[in-house]
C-alpha cells in the first residue's frame, strides 16, 4: 500500500466533505447510541471522532503515537472497519490527494471514510493478512529485497569457475601476463591467434599483417616467414598465430618491450594471446573472463546476470521459473523402496506395463540390471537405462512417446496426464539462473546454493565470509543490509524458510510477516503501520519474538496499530482498544480504551476480552466433555513421507474424532497433511492430474472413506460478485421469491433479472459488483463506488421490487442474523443461512464479497457449506482444516467447537492443523511434529491425547499445553 501524506486534519476534512461521499449523509442523520465510557485521551495521538464506517456507532478513538496499540474484540465487532476501513483508508486518501493533477482527478471518487474528523495521522502502511502474489518468479529473496543485495555481492567479488572443471577463471591484464612471464624467466614468443570466416580472406589478412610489420606466422608447431619466397600456406587456412615478438624476460627494458607486445597481441587476437617457449610449452591468456584451458567465456559480471527475472540472467530453458513441463518422475516412481519387478514403475502396473517389463527382461541380458533390487539402491547408470532406454530398448520415455501416438484413445490421454507435470528444469536443475551465473562462487558457494539454505544458515554464511580488505570495503553496505534483513526474518518467526521459496506458496500470516520484515529493513520513521493478525500461523513459542519486532518499530518512532486476538500480544500492548460488545449490529462500540491493565472484568462487564486477560485458573476455559475423549473408529496412514523436510515419516491419523496436528512453524505440518495426505489422496483415489502430491511411499486406510475434503484458507472464488448468500445457495431462494412476486410480473421481470452474474437486471457499468476499478497506472488500482448505480448493483426497475418493504439491495445489506428473522417463514432460504449462524458468521452481510473475508472467515464459510450438505452424504468423510481459529476471538472459539461437535455427530472425522492451545487442549488426539522447524523438523515427536503430549520432553507444544491443561 502507498503511504499517506501527513497533513492538517481539519482543513482536509472540510475539503473532503464538499466532495461526494456515498451514504455518508444519511448515516449522520441516524440517532447515535450513547458513547462508551471515555478513556483519558493521550496528548500525542491520532484522534478519530465520529467514526461510522460499516457497523461503527459514531465512536471516538485515540491511538498514541510511537506506541503499540492493539485493537481487539469479537469477530465482526468492527475492528477492521476501524483500523483499515477508517484509519488507513483516510491516510491513503490523503496521500493520493498530495499527488499530481492526473492522480487527483480520482480523489473525489475515492470513498472517504464515514468519519467526522481524524487528527494527526502520519503516513500509513497497511500489512494485511492476504497473500495476493501469483507470480511464480517471486520468491522470499525478491520480496524482501535480499536478493538485490546478494546480486551486488556476487557481481562485485564473485569468482567464476570453469564449467568444464578447469578451476577459477579470471580476466588477464597486460601486467598479469608480464608478471607471470618474468616469474618464469627464459625466452618465449608472443603469439596472437587469428581466425578467419573463410579461406578467401586469407590473402587480404596476410597483406594487412605485413603492412603492420608482422611477417612471421606460427602454424602446426612450425615458424613460417612470409618474406621467404618458398613459404607455402595451405589453401584452406583459416586459423593461425601471428608472431608479435620474440624476447627474453631479463631486464627492465625487456619488461617494457614485453608489455607493449602483449598489448598488441591482445588487440590482434581480439582479447586472446599466448606465450610459447622454444620447447613447445604454451600459456594462453584472455583479457575477458574466459578459461585459459578450454576457452569458455563468461559474460561480464554484473547484478542483472544474477537475476532470474532478467533475460540476461534467467535460464534460457525455463525462463527463470526453475521448472518445465514433462514427465514427473516422482509420480512415475512414487515408492523408491520397491523393486522394478514389484511395481516401482507405476505406469507399468497394468497390462501394457506388463509388456514393457517383459521387453526389459529380454534386453536385460545386455544391461545386467537387478530387477529385484529396490529402485533407490540401483546404480545411477541402471536407473538412467530404465528411464531413457538404449538401442532397441525404449525405456520409460519411449513408452510415453508411444502413448503420444495413441492420444486419440481416452485411456492414453488419461495415462499421459496422470504422469506429466511440472518437473525440475533439466538445464539449471531448479536454480533458475543461466550457466554463467551458476558457476560464480563467493566463499565457495553459488548464489543459488545460498538461496536454498534456511535463513539462519544463510545469515551465518554471510557473516563468516573471509574476504580481503579491499573486497570488504566494496561490498560493505550490501553485506550489512542483507545480514540485517536475515535477522528480521528470524525475529518474525520465519527462520525455517529459504530465500528460494516461492512467495505465492506462503500463507496469509507468513506473507504478512515477510512484509513486516521488509518494513523493518526499510527503517522508516514516524510512520503508521496497520497490521492484521500477524500471529496467524505462529506457534506460541515464537509470539514473544514477534512482539519484540513490533516494539522495534515503535522504538524507531513509528505508530503500530495491530488487529489481534492473541492474548500475549494484547497483554504486551501499551494501549488497548476493545470493540464490541458483540458482533455485527450489536457491536461497533468502544467498550474500553487505555492500557491493558485497566481492562478488568468488574469495571467493564460488557467486555468479552477482559475475562481472558486473567492468568491461571481464574481465566475462563471450556470444560472437557464429561464422557472423556473420544476413541478412534479407525485409522488412515501416510507411510514414508519425504517431501520438503519430512524425514521418511510414518504418521497415522484417527477417524471419528477431533485430531490436531501441531508443531512449531516450519515443522512440516502443512506438508504432511495438505501435500502428502490430501494431495496423494486426490491423485490416487480421484485421479486428479493437478493434485501436486507430496513424496510418500504409500497411503493406507482410505478405502473405507467416501471422501476427503480440505477446508483451507484459500480464496473462495475469483469473482468479486461472490458472497455468502450465493456460496451457500441461499440467494437462489431470494431471487425466486422476488422474481415470482406480482410486482416483478407487472414489470416483466424474472428471477434471472435479480442475478448480478448475468445480463438483464444488473447494472452493466459495474457488472453487478457495485464497485469500479480505477487504473492508477503508477500506483495500485483504486476501487470506488459505481457512479451509475451508486453501489446498488441493479437497474432502477429491479430496485423498485420489494419484499416486506425491502428491495434486493436492502436485502443484501442485511446481516445473516437479520436475514434469519426477515425470512423466518421461507424454509428454502433458511436452510442456506442457518449454517452461517452456526459457524459464528451471523454478523456477515448477505451481499458482502467473499474476497473481503479473512482466511479464518473463508474457512468457516466453507465449513458451513459442508454442514449444509451433511445430510446428503452416505459414507464417512474426513474434513481437513488449516488453522480454523484464524480471526477468532477467544470468546468465539466455543461456537467453532460446537460446530465441530455437530460435524462429529454427523459422521465426519476432523483433522486440524492448529496452533491455538485452547483448541489443541480440546482435541481427542494430537500428532506433534518437530522438534524445530526447517532442517531440524520433519520428525514425529509425539502422538496421543493431550495428556501424553505434555509428557514428551522434546515437544515444544507440550510445554505450552501443560499450563492449559491445568485449567481443565
Amino acid at each position: 500500500m502507498a503511504p499517506s501524506k501527513t497533513t492538517s486534519k481539519k482543513p482536509a476534512a472540510k475539503k473532503a466533505a464538499k466532495g461526494p461521499a456515498p451514504k455518508a449523509k444519511p448515516s449522520r442523520k441516524k440517532a447515535s447510541p450513547p458513547k462508551s465510557a471515555p478513556a483519558p485521551t493521550p496528548t500525542d495521538a491520532i484522534t478519530i471522532r465520529g467514526a461510522r464506517t460499516h457497523n461503527l456507532k459514531n465512536i471516538n478513538v485515540s491511538f498514541p503515537n510511537a506506541q503499540l496499540t492493539v485493537v481487539t474484540g469479537l469477530s465482526g465487532s468492527g475492528k477492521s472497519s476501524l483500523a483499515f476501513d477508517t484509519l488507513f483508508a483516510e491516510g491513503q486518501r490523503r496521500y493520493v490527494e498530495s499527488l499530481s493533477t492526473y492522480a487527483r482527478q480520482f480523489v473525489a471518487r475515492l470513498p472517504r471514510p464515514d468519519v467526522d474528523d481524524i487528527d494527526a495521522i502520519p503516513p500509513a502502511i497497511a500489512l494485511e493478512q492476504k497473500n495476493s502474489v501469483k507470480n511464480a518468479r517471486s520468491t522470499i529473496g525478491t520480496a524482501t529485497e535480499i536478493n538485490d543485495y546478494l546480486r551486488l555481492i556476487w557481481a562485485k567479488i564473485g569468482v567464476p569457475f570453469c564449467p568444464n572443471g578447469h578451476g577459477p577463471v579470471r580476466s588477464d591484464t597486460v601486467l598479469d601476463v608480464v608478471r607471470e612471464a618474468f616469474e618464469g624467466g627464459g625466452r618465449f614468443y608472443v603469439l596472437a591467434p587469428v581466425s578467419l570466416d573463410s579461406a578467401k580472406r586469407l590473402e587480404a589478412t596476410l597483406g594487412e599483417m605485413k603492412r603492420q610489420g608482422f611477417t612471421r606466422l606460427f602454424l602446426a608447431g612450425e615458424m613460417l616467414d612470409l618474406d621467404e619466397p618458398d613459404t607455402a600456406l595451405p589453401d584452406d587456412l583459416t586459423h593461425f598465430h601471428v608472431v608479435v615478438d620474440r624476447l627474453a624476460a631479463k631486464s627492465e627494458e625487456g619488461r617494457a618491450r614485453l608489455a607493449e607486445a602483449v598489448q598488441t597481441a591482445f588487440r590482434i587476437g581480439q582479447g586472446r594471446m599466448s606465450l610459447r617457449t622454444p620447447d613447445g610449452e604454451e600459456h594462453t591468456y584472455h583479457s575477458s573472463l574466459a578459461c585459459n584451458e578450454c576457452g569458455y567465456a563468461f559474460r561480464p559480471l554484473e547484478p542483472r546476470l544474477f537475476s532470474f527475472g532478467n533475460p540476461l540472467g534467467a535460464c534460457p530453458k525455463c525462463q527463470g521459473f526453475g521448472r518445465t513441463t514433462g514427465l514427473d518422475w516422482d509420480r512415475i516412481i512414487p515408492d523408491p523402496t520397491l523393486a522394478v519387478c514389484d511395481g516401482a514403475i507405476a505406469p507399468w502396473r497394468g497390462e501394457s506395463g506388463a509388456e514393457m517389463l517383459d521387453d526389459l527382461r529380454v534386453h536385460n541380458a545386455r544391461f545386467g540390471i537387478s530387477l529385484t533390487t529396490p529402485w533407490k539402491d540401483l546404480s545411477n547408470e541402471h536407473r538412467v537405462l530404465i528411464k531413457y532406454g538404449k538401442g532397441a530398448w525404449a525405456g520409460v520415455t519411449g513408452y510415453f512417446d508411444w502413448l503420444e501416438t495413441k492420444r486419440y484413445k481416452v485411456q492414453a490421454r488419461i495415462q499421459i496426464a496422470r504422469y506429466r507435470g511440472y518437473t525440475e528444469c533439466p538445464q539449471c536443475h531448479g536454480e533458475r539462473l543461466c550457466e554463467d551465473a551458476r558457476h560464480v562462487l563467493v566463499g565457495g558457494k553459488t548464489l543459488a546454493q545460498v538461496c536454498q539454505l534456511p535463513i539462519p544458515q544463510a545469515r551465518a554464511f554471510l557473516e563468516s565470509l573471509d574476504i580481503s580488505a579491499s573486497a570488504a570495503e566494496t561490498i560493505d553496505r550490501p553485506l550489512r543490509e542483507a545480514i540485517s534483513r536475515f535477522k528480521y526474518l528470524e525475529e518474525v518467526g520465519l527462520s525455517y524458510l529459504t530465500l528460494a521459496r516461492q512467495t505465492r506458496t506462503l500463507s496469509g500470516g507468513e506473507a504478512q510477516r515477510i512484509n513486516l520484515a521488509t518494513a523493518l529493513g526499510s527503517a522508516l520513521t514516524e510512520t503508521l503501520y496497520v497490521l492484521d493478525e500477524p500471529t496467524v500461523g505462529l506457534h506460541p513459542r515464537d509470539t514473544n519474538r514477534l512482539i519484540g519486532v513490533l516494539r522495534r518499530l515503535t522504538d524507531l518512532g513509528n505508530t503500530v496499530v495491530v488487529v489481534e486476538h492473541d492474548l500475549d500480544v494484547i497483554r504486551s500492548a501499551e494501549y488497548l482498544v476493545d470493540i464490541g460488545p458483540r458482533a455485527g449490529e450489536h457491536g461497533g462500540q468502544v467498550v474500553f480504551q487505555g492500557p491493558p491493565s485497566g481492562l478488568t472484568r468488574s469495571a467493564f462487564p460488557d467486555s468479552k476480552t477482559a475475562p481472558f486477560l486473567l492468568e491461571g485458573k481464574d481465566r475462563p476455559a471450556a470444560t472437557v466433555r464429561p464422557a472423556g475423549r473420544r476413541s478412534p473408529s479407525g485409522w488412515v496412514e501416510v507411510r514414508g513421507a519425504y517431501e520438503n523436510n519430512l524425514d521418511y515419516l510414518n504418521a497415522r491419523f484417527p477417524l471419528g474424532v477431533l485430531c490436531c496436528v501441531t508443531g512449531v512453524s516450519g515443522s512440516g505440518k502443512s506438508t504432511l497433511v495438505s501435500r502428502c495426505l490430501y494431495g496423494n489422496y486426490r491423485r490416487e483415489f480421484r485421479g486428479e492430474a493437478d493434485a501436486d502430491p507430496g513424496k510418500i511411499a504409500s497411503l493406507a486406510g482410505f478405502d473405507d472413506l467416501q471422501d476427503v475434503i480440505l477446508v483451507d484458507q484459500s480464496p473462495l472464488g475469483r469473482s468479486s460478485r461472490s458472497n455468502a448468500a450465493t456460496y451457500l445457495k441461499a440467494y437462489d431462494g431470494i431471487r425466486k421469491l422476488l422474481g415470482e412476486s406480482r410486482e416483478s410480473k407487472a414489470r416483466n421481470l424474472s428471477p434471472r433479472d435479480f442475478s448480478f452474474n448475468v445480463r438483464g437486471g444488473r447494472c452493466e457499468s459495474c457488472e453487478g459488483t457495485g464497485r469500479q476499478i480505477i487504473d492508477m497506472q503508477f500506483l495500485a488500482d483504486v476501487e470506488v463506488v459505481c457512479d451509475t448505480c451508486d453501489g446498488q448493483r441493479f437497474q432502477k426497475r429491479v430496485l423498485e421490487v420489494a419484499h416486506k418493504g425491502k428491495n434486493i439491495n436492502a436485502i443484501l445489506d442485511l446481516t445473516v442474523e437479520e436475514a434469519l428473522d426477515f425470512f423466518a417463514d421461507e424454509n428454502a432460504i433458511l436452510k442456506g443461512l442457518e449454517p452461517l449462524a452456526e459457524v459464528g458468521l451471523g454478523y456477515l452481510r448477505l451481499g458482502q464479497s467473499t474476497a473481503t473475508l479473512s482466511g479464518g472467515e473463508a474457512q468457516r464459510l466453507k465449513l458451513a457449506a459442508h454442514l449444509a450438505e451433511a445430510g446428503k452424504r452416505t459414507g464417512h468423510t474426513l474434513l481437513i482444516f488449516d488453522e480454523p481459529t484464524t480471526g477468532l476471538h477467544a470468546a468465539d472459539l466455543e461456537a467453532l467447537l460446537a460446530v465441530f461437535e455437530k460435524a462429529l455427530k454427523a459422521g465426519y472425522s476432523l483433522l486440524v492443523i492448529e496452533h491455538n492451545l485452547e483448541l489443541i487442549r480440546r482435541a481427542d488426539w494430537i500428532v506433534d511434529l518437530g522438534p524445530e522447524g526447517g532442517d531440524q523438523g520433519g520428525h514425529l515427536v509425539a502422538e496421543g491425547p493431550p495428556e501424553s503430549i505434555v509428557k514428551a520432553k522434546e515437544s515444544i507444544t507440550g510445554q505450552y499445553l501443560a499450563r492449559e491443561l491445568t485449567r481443565s
